[in-house]
């Protein structure tokens, strides 16, 4: 059985925090192989497996833990215990979530978008993560996430997402975008979602920002695109819980 393979951040404080690959899993063909999205084309009782995968190679409980439906917006949600290893599980309907209770962890998938992990490292401990399409960055759940971990220092990881190599957009993006975050942001018809996020981070309080700066569309192997794969494609992810 071949191994999960996560990349992890070494989050500073009691925090298990790690994006995931598309390696370690059992889904076949487009969606080859840990594919952790259950409404794709893929079989659900592999996406189940996947998951459960995900939360052992992380120490993970996957009965309390919780998703998201995700809607490209900016709400961010307490985390509450959904269980993600039951095909049918109603979530809340959001792209973020917090929690500061310890083991409760919390998975966003991705195809693209920015996944976006949060700490608190002054006071209690307290964890966000974010999915962040362009969407929900210029309507806000940057920082909104920052907001819902409450007073403090805060430390934030930028995950694998589509770089501003293969970004291309609309004026209908580009405009906003460059007036939300600087003309620096666009690279021609591209947009540079790397740098627009960490500018909404530090606006928004977040001293302390790393960038993994990997794209997804240009690592075939490493992840699943929507761009890349015209739609039909897996889900990466982002998995983070208080210790």
């Amino acid at each position: 059985m071949a191994a999960v393979d996560l990349i992890d951040w070494d989050a500073p404080g009691p925090y298990r925090v790690a994006f995931s690959t598309r390696a370690g899993g059992v889904s076949e063909g487009s969606f080859a192989s840990l594919n952790l999205g259950i409404r794709t084309e893929d079989d659900p009782a592999a996406v189940v497996e996947n998951r459960r995968r995900l939360c052992e190679a992380v120490d993970a409980d996957p009965d309390g833990a919780t998703m998201a439906w995700q809607r490209h917006g900016a709400t961010v949600t307490r985390a509450r215990p959904r269980g993600i290893v039951t095909p049918g599980t109603v979530y809340e309907h959001c792209d973020g979530l917090w929690s500061d209770e310890p083991g409760r962890a919390m998975l966003l998938i991705t195809a693209d978008c920015v996944p976006v992990a949060i700490v608190r490292r002054g006071g209690p401990p307290a964890a966000a993560i974010l999915h962040v399409g362009w969407r929900g960055l210029l309507a806000g759940i940057v920082g909104e996430g920052v907001a819902a971990l409450g007073p403090g220092s805060m430390s934030a990881v930028i995950g694998p997402s589509i770089g501003p190599c293969c970004y291309e957009v609309g004026e209908e993006v580009a405009d906003p975008a460059r007036e939300a975050f600087g003309d620096d942001v666009m690279h021609g018809r591209n947009l540079d979602l790397w740098t627009s996020v960490e500018r909404a981070l530090r606006a928004a309080g977040c001293d302390d920002v790393m960038r993994l700066d990997t794209c997804t569309s240009c690592n075939g192997d490493a992840f699943f695109s929507h761009r890349r794969d015209e739609g039909r494609t897996g889900r990466q992810g982002v998995i983070a819980y208080v210790t």
